[in-house]
């Protein structure tokens, strides 16, 4: 393993730490959609009940399924017994009601239906049980590493676990992937078949109060359990076109929860500016060559570099290049070789690959001769050196 220092234009880039933001959440996770950047982490990776936070899961499986073409808005599901009995925060359908999908996604995303949970379990997988299990592969497949589902609807189980880190990507997936379903989770109200008009209102304190001035907050779930305390996966854009995903968990109170969630959205907007330092096919370092037509290599980036830096600018930052090396030709332009690493104080290191420059070619006979005889003088030299 090679370290390099790079030589980035990193000299024009100064960076203050960001003032740290001190969350009273148990576990938290803000990060930087735009650019990638984890902003911040506490117990991130900390398996944790995650209430009715883990509906994203249940919602993701459905999203999926009318991705593909196994629904669509309007197929019907049918309501069991078990469903229509769910406690908890409700959709209220009852044994009668044939619900479609798309009044079953707003009576999960909007009224935290457990009761619509566990009619789209059933409907997808046959059984709740089936489909914990689905959920939980899926959820592996995509990455989560902290997450075991053993119901659809985030009911408390000891063994129904998520992280911070696995909500906030799930989240991610559910903006990215799916954009033309993503404006169900800004929906304020849903009373289905007016039955229950008290519980009609989306519970997250974000949509209430529309953002705060240069940003506005447009999603996700919020969750509640006595063991999972308050807590809230939120999505907000910021007036440049920034957005962020955030996960909180273990408050204290719904107010707690609303001061909280405002508090770490305003940070990350107020206390982060964007900043491209570096355009696709700049030179960040250079790689040694084996048995090459050229010995050295140009390291690029790939595409344009856009970082997320503190807004107070005055320590420099730092970035080093990391590669097995020699590398063994021939290359090709742009093949990934290796990576650079960029630390800013503050926030988590950043990881950008880099790429080849050009291609090079395999050495011909005279590169392997001279190879050969420059290996062959180094063991010389090393033995009359001993």
């Amino acid at each position: 393993m090679t370290r390099l220092a790079a030589f980035l234009i990193l000299g024009l880039l100064a960076a203050l730490p960001a003032r740290a933001f001190e969350t009273l959440a148990g576990a938290a996770w803000v990060y930087d959609i735009t650019t990638g950047t984890v902003l911040l982490e506490k117990n991130a990776d900390q398996p944790l009940p995650p209430a009715s936070m883990s509906k994203l899961m249940t919602i993701n499986m459905l999203f999926e399924a009318l991705k593909d073409g196994r629904v669509s808005m309007d197929t019907e599901f049918a309501v069991s017994t078990k469903a229509w009995k769910m406690g908890g925060s409700k959709m209220f359908v009852k044994p009668d009601d044939r619900p479609t999908v798309e009044e079953l996604i707003h009576g999960i995303i909007i009224n935290s239906g457990n009761d619509a949970c566990v009619v789209v379990a059933e409907g997808l997988a046959g059984s709740e049980e089936n489909f914990a299990a689905l959920m939980t592969q899926r959820g592996k497949d995509l990455g989560l590493t902290q997450s075991h589902f053993t119901n659809s609807s985030g009911w408390p189980d000891p063994n129904h676990k998520m992280s911070a880190r696995d909500l906030g990507l799930i989240a991610t997936r559910l903006i990215t992937e799916f954009p033309d379903l993503y404006p169900f989770f800004a929906m304020t109200d849903y009373n289905y078949k007016d039955r229950v008009p008290a519980n009609s209102r989306n519970r997250n304190p974000l949509l209430r109060t529309g953002g705060s001035g240069d940003w506005t907050a447009d999603g996700l779930k919020t969750g509640h359990t006595s063991e999972a305390g308050y807590g809230l996966v939120g999505s907000a854009v910021h007036e440049s076109g920034r957005r962020i995903v955030f996960v909180i968990t273990g408050m204290a109170s719904e107010a707690e929860r609303a001061q909280e969630a405002e508090a770490i959205t305003s940070w990350a907007f107020r206390e982060f500016i964007q900043k491209t330092v570096a355009t696709k096919g700049s030179r960040i370092a250079e790689a040694d060559v084996w048995l090459g037509s050229s010995s050295r290599v140009g390291l690029v980036v790939g595409k344009d570099l856009s970082l997320l830096l503190p807004s107070l600018a005055q320590d420099k930052l730092s970035a080093s290049v990391v590669y097995t090396g020699p590398i063994e030709a021939p290359v090709e332009a742009g093949q990934k070789l290796a990576d650079m690493v960029i630390e800013v104080p503050g926030i988590p290191p950043m990881t950008v690959p880099l790429v080849a420059e050009n291609a090079v070619a395999k050495g011909g006979f005279p590169t392997r001769i001279k190879t050969a005889f420059g290996i062959l003088a180094t063991r010389v030299m090393a033995e009359i050196g001993s």
